[in-house]
């Protein structure tokens, strides 16, 4: 092979792995749901290939690819932006944490924030409701008279960040019988329905929620801040490729807390396909 030749291939090489658009996605099930619908809406407007990058990691590790140029876009949570990588001080207001943390990201980071999807994924503390039936247990509040007694299991992101279990702790006084297990976010549901812990930080749009017959308990403090999932893009590909900005505007406020919970469900109580769900519902709400 030629050297002329053999550079030829390689510029071609490096201009198709450029001309296309990577999606990553978080760990968990609902990242990984709406990575694919933003993907499918991206090959559905443009004519780009895209390709799916999806449960990477948590947080840090999706941060840190989409920063390296490892993936072009992933769905973030603006409470997990504003707290976990801004190490900013939890506050409640959505509009101001938005704002926040767009235009830190973008002079930071060289990152877009698009619209929000139209849901907030706080964290729940979530137990079972035979427990909360028996024992009066309503708010987070109403927790602290029984953790002595209880086991807790968190994710292991829950116990480090800064609007996690360390200041949640704090605020109401929460001590459980012994140090809080931690494990992966997929598996706390399950642990608790099971009974091998008494209580979990889940997500409030989980979809196993009601299949678990789990309930949720009032944040009556008003520890966590508002957690809007909208999509992150890097600012370069938004610039070289505004049909994709175009694209992601037809998904803003479209999905509601409710939805989130139904298309969460779909997937992990009815087993069915992410990628057949995403089509779905894109062919019914953004046709």
């Amino acid at each position: 092979m030629t050297r002329s030749l053999l550079l030829l291939i390689v510029l071609v090489s490096g201009c198709s792995r450029r001309e296309r658009i990577v999606v990553g996605a978080k760990n968990f099930t609902e990242s990984d749901l709406l990575a694919e619908i933003v993907a499918q809406e991206i090959e559905r407007r443009t004519s780009l290939p895209v390709e799916r990058r999806l449960h990477l990691g948590g947080t840090f590790v999706c941060h840190g690819a989409i920063t390296a140029g490892d993936i072009d876009i992933y769905v973030e949570y603006t409470g997990t932006a504003f707290t976990a990588i801004l190490k900013q001080t939890p506050i409640a207001d959505a509009d101001s944490v938005y704002r926040f943390v767009a235009a830190r990201y973008l002079s930071e980071f060289q990152l877009q924030w698009t619209a929000p999807l139209g849901f907030n994924n706080t964290f729940a503390i979530l137990v079972r409701r035979a427990d909360a039936e028996r024992y009066g247990l309503r708010s987070i509040s109403d927790l602290a008279r029984v953790a002595s007694h209880w086991k807790a299991g968190f994710g292991y992101e829950f116990l480090e960040r800064a609007d996690g279990f360390p200041g949640l702790a704090k605020l109401y006084g929460l001590r459980f019988s012994q140090p809080p297990t931690a494990m992966d976010l997929g598996l706390t549901s399950r642990a608790l329905a099971d009974h091998r812990v008494d209580v979990i930080a889940g997500n409030s749009t989980d979809g196993q929620i009601a299949a678990l017959d789990l309930v949720a308990l009032t944040d009556d403090r008003r520890y966590f801040p508002p957690y809007q999932a909208a999509p992150v893009v890097r600012a370069a590909v938004l610039e070289k490729y505004p049909a994709v900005r175009d694209a992601l505007a037809e998904l803003g406020g479209k999905i509601s807390d409710a939805e989130m919970r139904r298309l969460n469900a779909l997937a992990d109580v009815e087993h069915q396909d992410i990628a057949e769900i995403a089509r779905a519902w894109l062919a019914e709400r953004v046709p």
